[in-house]
């Protein structure tokens, strides 16, 4: 995907859209796309890992409900040895700060599936530590943020996964 149309997303994304407070929320209301994430491993130190922007991340998130604090998530990415991966987490909102600022938590499996794009998962690293003592490359992803939220339908958070890679990604709501 070309650059420019990130952007474009983005400045979309900026402009508000009317609705009636009155009005039930949709089924698409509830989902959303996290996407654009930086990374960066502070501990352990590893300049030759495979970080900054170059992971690929993707992930579809859905609330339980409307009201609900909690999400479910699916995504992608390319690890430390940039092999590709998958995801599957509950995400947690734990703490509103106000309307546009979250804390929130993601708790999740990372690590190979049973389709053929993630057989190399475990090719390295901690994945391939696991793959070798209990037969599955995975790793435990422990994952707390802020989120904050210009819009309805675009928020940038910053966070860290245990024990001290720093991650910022985008969100698109729906």
């Amino acid at each position: 995907m070309k650059p420019y149309c990130f952007y474009f997303l983005f400045f979309i994304s900026l402009f508000p859209l009317e609705s009636k407070a009155e009005e039930e929320p949709n089924e698409l209301s509830l989902y959303s796309v996290n996407t654009g994430s930086f990374l960066y491993h502070l501990v352990p130190y590893d300049p030759d890992s495979h970080q900054y922007f170059g992971n690929q991340y993707f992930s579809v998130e859905r609330k339980f409900s409307a009201d609900s604090d909690y999400s479910f998530m699916l995504g992608t990415f390319l690890n430390s040895q940039a092999n590709r991966c998958m995801l599957i987490g509950v995400r947690k909102d734990w703490y509103r700060v106000n309307s546009k600022l979250v804390i929130k938590g993601m708790y999740s499996y990372a690590g190979e599936f049973f389709i053929d794009a993630f057989e190399d998962c475990g090719d390295g690293g901690i994945y391939k530590t696991s793959k070798e003592k209990v037969g599955v490359a995975f790793a435990p992803y422990i994952y707390h943020a802020a989120q904050y939220n210009f819009t309805d339908y675009f928020g940038v958070e910053a966070g860290f996964i245990l024990p001290g890679i720093i991650v910022m990604s985008m969100q698109w709501s729906f």
